[in-house]
């Protein structure tokens, strides 16, 4: 009866394994439709743990075989989001110079670069009124080292004239993609990995297609600036995200990448 007066340092440490653990898959699948599925196990187990408190052996062992066989149910379902969570826990970044406290983004100190998400959308309204093609990768917490490789090596602060000058139709760098990381373009005509299984309105090209494939892959935010309509899209975790006007870009934008 008096158990709970047996907590120590291990029961503590493992309450606090468990609820980062548990605030990660929560970000992996914030504003997916995972999300609700998620929130569904998650009550399901709550409901069986209190079963099992107040000794309902048959409940508790019908919610304990279901959650039980539904592992590679689990393991389907959330392909994407697993896959996400591994590399962001094995990328290159997780052990890189911006270290640990980069991953556990909600230990960042005030002094955490922030991007300069105005300028980013500015610079894409200006292009898309000259219909000019972009495709603008904004790094978050999976490292982007592997696609980076398959273009140039760049460092530059972010500014709008820097930006539309990379993407101007005569400039050698306009093919390809460009990664902005803490406000800095860091490499410029970026080979993308091509959805090519995914459905898509056909209004949609290759630009589009690439953008999907990278935020499939990995957690980056993605702008794309139509070469045939000159209208903005904003691509994350594989979904078209609308938007009304450029300052709710602005808005959604800044709030991902908090």
């Amino acid at each position: 009866m008096l158990d709970f007066l047996n907590f120590g340092f291990l029961d503590a440490l493992d309450i606090i394994l468990v609820a980062t653990l548990l605030y990660y898959i929560y970000k992996l699948v914030k504003g997916t439709v995972a999300i609700n599925i998620f929130l569904g196990i998650a009550i399901i187990f709550l409901i069986w743990k209190l079963t099992e408190m107040l000794q309902m052996e048959m409940l508790s062992e019908i919610l304990g075989k279901f959650l039980g066989g539904g592992v590679l149910l689990l393991l389907i379902v959330f392909q994407q989001e697993i896959r996400k969570f591994l590399l962001m826990v094995g990328s290159s970044n997780f052990a890189s110079r911006k270290g640990f406290l980069k991953q556990m983004s909600f230990l960042k100190s005030e002094v955490a670069i922030e991007t300069s998400v105005e300028t980013i959308v500015k610079a894409c309204v200006e292009m898309g009124k000259t219909k000019t093609g972009a495709l603008i990768v904004i790094g978050r917490n999976n490292s982007l080292e592997a696609y980076k490789q398959t273009g140039d090596d760049m460092y530059i602060e972010v500014n709008e004239p820097i930006l539309k000058s990379i993407f101007y139709k005569n400039s050698t760098l306009h093919d390809g993609a460009l990664i902005i990381e803490d406000n800095i373009i860091t490499a410029t005509r970026v080979i993308l990995p091509i959805a090519n299984d995914v459905k898509i309105p056909t209004r949609f090209g290759l630009r589009h297609r690439a953008a999907l494939g990278i935020s499939i892959q990995t957690d980056a935010l993605v702008l794309v600036v139509s070469e045939e309509t000159g209208k903005i899209v904003y691509i994350k975790n594989g979904e078209f995200i609308l938007f009304n006007d450029t300052d709710k870009l602005i808005e959604l934008l800044k709030e991902d990448l908090e």
